[in-house]
């Protein structure tokens, strides 16, 4: 739980970059945070938004493990090259976006990494905002690897229109949901609009999926960001919450 930790208890952790074995095979960097209590604990695998592989999944990579768990934030632009996340996001996109099947395989690489950590409990869950809050639909429908999902305002899980590096709609995956997840949106949020929350969620429920969603009045896309205008303290204060408390149950 948020602010939780008693005045008197031990807490570190580690952070840096790292290579890991991605889709295919290839290597790739990510970033990692540790947590140094001990004991055996939890992972998570953040998938990073539209922006970037930027200093906003950094810090909330650090969060985690300020929190207990073992994180890692694969670089999912990769490919793309190396530069300011601006820079790399621009390239990513003048090649086409991101292709569906590396984020698939990189995400999985990071679970894996995970789980081959001598403090690793053999629990991972996977964390996206945004377009991460789409592919964390795609790769919990693809991969086994995963415990629990946290979807954030998942832009696209519902795409009218499909791309060749983006060539399904995750939601018709939805009968392969293979874990518990947490939905968080605002309903102020246009991708996803509230309709498209009710579609997803009525989709859930027809499949008989382990699922709860939190709206949020008064907010929009992208309300967890502090460093934009669309953040919005209390809401993003209450999913935090309620994020902490899901993973705590599924992944403990």
């Amino acid at each position: 739980m948020w602010n939780q930790w008693r005045t008197d208890a031990y807490n570190g952790m580690t952070a840096e970059t790292v290579d890991i074995k991605g889709y295919n095979g290839e290597t790739i960097n990510a970033y990692y945070a540790r947590s140094l209590v001990p004991g055996n604990h939890p992972g998570v695998v953040l998938i990073n938004h539209a922006p970037g592989w930027d200093e906003f999944y950094r810090e909330t990579t650090r969060r985690f493990a300020e929190h207990g768990y073992n994180a890692i934030c694969p670089n999912i632009f990769y490919r793309a090259g190396h530069g300011t996340p601006e820079e790399v996001v621009a390239a990513q996109r003048a090649a086409g976006g991101v292709k569906d099947e590396t984020v698939v395989g990189d995400i999985e690489g990071g679970a894996k990494f995970l789980k081959s950590q001598p403090n690793s409990n053999g629990k991972v869950g996977v964390f996206g905002t945004c377009s991460g809050g789409r592919h964390g639909f795609l790769v919990a429908c693809k991969s086994k690897e995963f415990a629990a999902l946290v979807e954030c305002w998942g832009g696209g899980v519902i795409q009218p229109e499909t791309t060749p590096a983006q060539p399904v709609s995750p939601n018709t995956l939805t009968k392969d949901l293979s874990c518990p997840m947490l939905g968080l949106f605002g309903n102020d949020d246009q991708r996803p609009s509230p309709d498209n929350v009710n579609q997803h969620e009525e989709e859930l429920k027809a499949a008989g999926k382990n699922y709860e969603f939190h709206r949020y009045d008064g907010a929009g896309h992208g309300f967890f960001y502090y460093h934009a205008p669309a953040y919005r303290q209390q809401q993003c204060m209450d999913g935090w919450e309620k994020i902490f408390t899901f993973f705590g149950k599924n992944l403990a």
